[in-house]
């Protein structure tokens, strides 16, 4: 299986809660891969958590140390990485994203709202009415998330382990489509 992407990074994006890390770490194991959590590692680097960095330094400064991460990310292969909700919104991340795979998980708002309601960790969703916010989020980044190389939509009830072989299945279809390019 390892021998799919022959060496290309395969880069989770979509909306928080959409599953990316649960699903990464099982593609990464599936291809042989290493896994990265984009958010993991900027915790790691700035020493404090994602909350933290929102209230004391402002979304701006996040999504620069995003940014930073992602590309030293980029420098390396054989690797799975997921990434935060947001980091389509960085035109400067499209560069580095476009030198692998990029797979979105599409969820739909109800069932993101459904996973995050009691996840009191999400700066973003710090909102009265946090289905709305989602959903405003989602209308925001749609069109940058449909840039993916491959989009999964994600069903009512389906399991990481449902979704594993399906992306898979459609990293397959994308690789074997002369438009695709294989840097």
């Amino acid at each position: 299986m390892n021998d799919l992407l022959k060496g290309v990074n395969l880069y989770l994006v979509g909306m928080m809660g959409a599953g990316k890390s649960t699903i990464g770490q099982l593609l990464a194991t599936e291809l042989g891969y290493r896994f990265f959590d984009t958010d993991t590692l900027i915790e790691q680097v700035a020493q404090q958590s994602i909350t933290e960095i929102f209230d004391r330094d402002g979304e701006e400064a996040f999504r620069q140390l995003e940014s930073q991460v992602l590309g030293e990310l980029s420098r390396y292969h054989h690797c799975v990485v997921a990434t935060g909700g947001g980091i389509v919104t960085r035109s400067m991340n499209w560069s580095y994203l476009q030198h692998g795979i990029v797979l979105w998980l599409d969820v739909p708002v109800a069932q993101l709202h459904r996973r995050l309601q009691d996840d009191l960790t999400r700066p973003l969703l710090r909102d009265p009415d946090p289905q709305a916010k989602l959903q405003t989020l989602l209308d925001r980044r749609h069109s940058l998330y449909a840039q993916a190389d491959v989009r999964l939509p994600v069903g009512e009830g389906e399991t990481p382990e449902d979704l594993v072989p399906r992306a898979i299945e459609e990293i397959r279809k994308v690789l074997r489509s002369p438009t695709v390019d294989q840097n």
